[in-house]
């Protein structure tokens, strides 16, 4: 076994300081948009539209504020497939450098928009670049480690990762003018920039690289029916995480007003940036504790059950209890965070369940995918908006029991990945 001084351990520690941190920057860069959206557009609105009352412009947030964030996962969406591809055709450190670099020049000259067009453009291209960084990080680590310690790797990866999102609710608070958080997310990541310089290249690729096997081909994942199914699988798992996100916690402010039965009152009484803070301090630790309970168990496939009831519990506790008081309501997200704290997990399985010519290639857009779910559930909670005759409290409860429902079954179907060996193509 090499020692700890050793330049092997040395390599793979920095390969797990750099992914980690690399994915620190990617999500304070993607949750910065949902911190900083009613600040951004009660400025650029007025500003190009002309002055409004406080009603129009709060109804012009929402809308825009729908609009951009779909903008933004569209662009993760084609982002994963490229980058994806890109990682197992180039290798895992070509996207680590161009995803990083593109939104981080998209994040700053987003300090800079003055219209929604240029605003809507900017958060597809930093999409876009955000899509590639998770899942070249992750599925280096996993090609880098022991099969029976990569889930710990990937584990410090998705738990120092999410912290961003932590400090990018707490800088929310504390930085008076939301353009300065963008350029401070941008330059983050032009700074890590200079840390890949000497991080290896992982092995496994190295040798696919040599063998005459096609790599990177999307269609070797949705062309085969069990594949397709695998992929389906892991991804449906972990929709929930992303309704509980992109819904229960970006639009809280105006679902707490309804849930204490005095939205005129209360539309203030909750700020998305604190929302974002104590939900991601939540997943930090929930992932740490996932990533435990899954080498302790020596089971994905069950740590994944555990988690999604503990979800099912925390939606409950947020429906139910959730207009009791402020503070309750940020505790209650404290534990839904914690509950949808399977990412770690979630992004273990996905770099686990195919071979090396395509594990980037899933292992990248998996996780964008979940995240894209936002458009298809925006779309969901619409339709049953409707069905509901505008009781939009109603209709996000239900929509909460279909993604539930969906993800139990997918689980079911969900193989078991853990201490697989992973030196193998497809």
């Amino acid at each position: 076994m090499p020692s700890a001084n050793s330049p092997a351990v040395k390599g793979l520690n920095k390969l797990i300081i750099v992914a980690a941190l690399g994915y620190f920057v990617d999500i304070y860069d993607l949750l910065l948009f949902g911190v900083e959206r009613v600040a951004s557009l009660n400025e650029i609105i007025p500003e190009q539209f002309g002055p409004m009352s406080k009603d129009s412009l709060s109804y012009f947030n929402t809308i825009y504020g729908k609009l951009l964030l779909n903008w933004q996962m569209a662009g993760m969406l084609i982002g994963g497939i490229f980058w994806g591809i890109l990682g197992d055709k180039k290798g895992r450190l070509t996207v680590l450098f161009g995803s990083i670099l593109i939104y981080s020049l998209a994040n700053i000259a987003n300090g800079m928009v003055h219209t929604i067009s240029w605003y809507a453009a900017l958060r597809f291209i930093s999409g876009f670049g955000l899509a590639g960084e998770l899942g070249a990080g992750i599925t280096l680590v996993s090609e880098s480690m022991s099969k029976e310690r990569r889930g710990i790797g990937t584990m410090i990866v998705a738990t120092v990762g999410v912290f961003g999102a932590a400090v990018a609710g707490f800088m929310g608070e504390v930085i008076s003018n939301w353009r300065y958080s963008f350029y401070l997310g941008g330059g983050m990541g032009l700074v890590l920039l200079l840390l890949r310089i000497g991080v290896f290249e992982s092995g496994m690729f190295k040798s696919v690289k040599e063998e005459n096997v096609q790599r990177g081909n999307f269609f070797h994942v949705i062309g085969n029916r069990k594949r397709l199914l695998k992929y389906l699988c892991i991804i449906l798992v972990t929709v929930p995480v992303w309704y509980v996100m992109g819904t229960l916690v970006l639009f809280s402010p105006g679902l707490y007003a309804k849930l204490s039965g005095d939205p005129v009152a209360n539309l203030k009484a909750v700020s998305a940036g604190k929302s974002i803070m104590w939900a991601y301090a939540g997943i930090t630790i929930g992932d740490i504790a996932s990533g435990l309970i899954s080498q302790l168990l020596k089971s994905r496939k069950k740590t994944l059950g555990l988690f999604l009831i503990l979800t099912c519990l925390g939606i409950f506790f947020y429906f139910k209890f959730g207009g009791t008081s402020v503070a309750t309501f940020y505790w209650i997200i404290g534990f839904i965070g914690f509950a949808t704290g399977y990412w770690a997990v979630f992004i273990s399985t996905a770099s686990e369940l195919f071979g090396t010519n395509i594990r980037s290639t899933v292992t990248t857009t998996a996780p964008n995918f979940v995240r894209g779910s936002t458009i298809l559930i925006s779309f969901l909670l619409s339709g049953m908006v409707s069905l509901f005759d505008g009781n939009e409290m109603k209709a996000t409860i239900v929509t909460g029991c279909i993604i539930l429902g969906i993800a139990f079954v997918a689980l079911y179907f969900l193989e078991e990945t853990f201490a697989k060996d992973l030196n193998y193509t497809e």
